[in-house]
């Protein structure tokens, strides 16, 4: 039987046997976190913390101040230092909380819950909001707000998204190896919520023996399929894999709940049963450290508030060809010019690319009208115009080819032969366009 898939997309090398098959690590808790209170999609958090102020591993830090935002938590037990503006992967100041770490490693109170399948959808949305629980997959859209869909757009299906298309990264391909069942319990809870009686996990087809061994998790749910798709990027965008398993488009300008689909990542099914079963906050995540550019690859489970130096240090430091450290995947991920940058909610990888792989952009050409970018673009979009028009500065224009459509995943730009920045250049576009 062919494998599932969508239309367009491409095919870049994708690196994973670099750290495929390192198990999860824990890495090295730091001496002093810096968390910042923005780590999400939405309203950043208020500080409730004062310096000076002791505070315990699981802490509430960062209160939420609007409906769309997320509680932030200290990631270690001891002291708060400091309050400052910290930079976050695409550069921004943003407010933080720095903790000095006591060893201590003591937890503030959790409400342990064994029988967490029999509380209330109102009590798992409940616990997955205080929990300060964000798309993982890169999004950090607040969770809680995915889970409370208007009545006038009923959910059917949810979706497990373990397709990790985005070249070099294992985080969630080591997650549904190690730990199977958990992934599973999550998205049993987040079908309870909804009120659903289908669930798929999609996993690309690069990586059987996560297929087996969540098959294998699944084996006594009968309404939980796990499906293998074709390897192609971005086959992890929500449209597109929509689209690859219960073959549903979703419209121009519309969300996955206009076709009455939900879909969540597979670090984010892990953090959700860790809290509905334990009451425990998202304070860590597996991060992929990755790229020639590191000695030794691999995948951790750090702390929030991480520098990513820590980890860079703990894959074995830079190799003498390291030129260039990204945050993410090198198709949608953000160049940082410091590894100073703590690891967030959202932090799927550190990539750091060495001289072979790197291929400069300072010099692109005109566009030669090759149509390449319009095949490849998985949103049908006509990426060449949109540069184009973004170039000479007709931004509002764009809206006319549909630009809030495209969420950057990167195909056209490298598939251009005229090195054109065609994501970067819409990316300005869209942030000067009013939608």
């Amino acid at each position: 039987m062919a494998l599932l898939t969508f239309k367009g997309g491409v095919h870049p090398p994708d690196h994973k046997e670099l750290s495929a098959n390192s198990p999860i690590k824990e890495a090295k808790v730091p001496s002093q976190v810096v968390i910042p209170l923005s780590q999400h999609i939405g309203a950043p958090c208020q500080a409730i913390v004062e310096v000076g102020q002791e505070v315990k591993k699981g802490e509430m830090i960062g209160e939420p101040t609007g409906f769309v935002s997320a509680p932030v938590h200290a990631s270690v037990s001891g002291k708060v230092v400091a309050m400052m503006d910290v930079p976050n992967a695409m550069g921004r100041m943003v407010p933080a909380v720095v903790i000095e770490n006591d060893g201590k490693e003591e937890w503030t109170q959790l409400s342990d819950n064994p029988d967490y399948m029999n509380l209330s959808p109102d009590e798992l949305r409940e616990k997955i909001k205080n929990a300060g629980i964000v798309g993982m997959g890169g999004a950090t859209f607040p969770t809680h707000v995915k889970l409370s869909p208007p009545k006038e757009k009923p959910i059917d299906v949810v979706i497990i998204n373990g397709a990790e298309c985005e070249p070099y990264l294992t985080a969630d391909h080591r997650m549904m190896v190690e730990t199977p069942k958990e992934v599973i319990e999550g998205l049993k809870i987040i079908m309870k919520i909804l009120g659903v009686s289908k669930g798929y996990v999609g996993i690309e087809n690069n990586k059987p023996d996560a297929i087996e061994r969540m098959k294998e998790a699944a084996q006594n749910e009968p309404n939980i399929e796990v499906v293998a798709l074709q390897v192609k990027y971005p086959q992890g965008a929500e449209k597109m894999l929509i689209k690859a398993i219960v073959d549903r488009e979703v419209p121009a300008g519309g969300l996955p709940m206009d076709v009455g689909v939900v879909v969540q990542n597979v670090g984010t099914a892990y953090a959700i049963y860790e809290a509905c079963r334990y009451g425990k906050p998202l304070i860590e995540r597996v991060v992929t450290v990755t790229g020639l550019g590191v000695n030794s690859p691999g995948n951790f489970r750090a702390r929030i508030g991480t520098p990513i130096q820590q980890l860079i240090d703990e894959a074995g430091g830079f190799t003498n060809g390291a030129v260039k450290v990204v945050l993410g995947g090198p198709m949608m991920g953000f160049a940082v010019y410091s590894t100073e940058i703590p690891v967030t909610k959202g932090t799927s990888g550190v990539l750091v690319l060495s001289e072979s792989e790197y291929v400069s952009s300072e010099k692109f050409s005109s566009c030669i009208r090759c149509g390449r970018c319009v095949d490849a673009c998985p949103m049908g979009l006509i990426p060449s115009m949109l540069s184009i028009l973004s170039e000479k500065g007709f931004y509002e224009d764009t809206k006319e080819y549909n630009i809030f459509d495209c969420f950057e995943c990167g195909t056209c730009t490298y598939v251009c032969p005229a090195k054109r920045p065609i994501v970067q250049l819409i990316r300005l576009a869209k942030s000067l366009v009013k939608r």
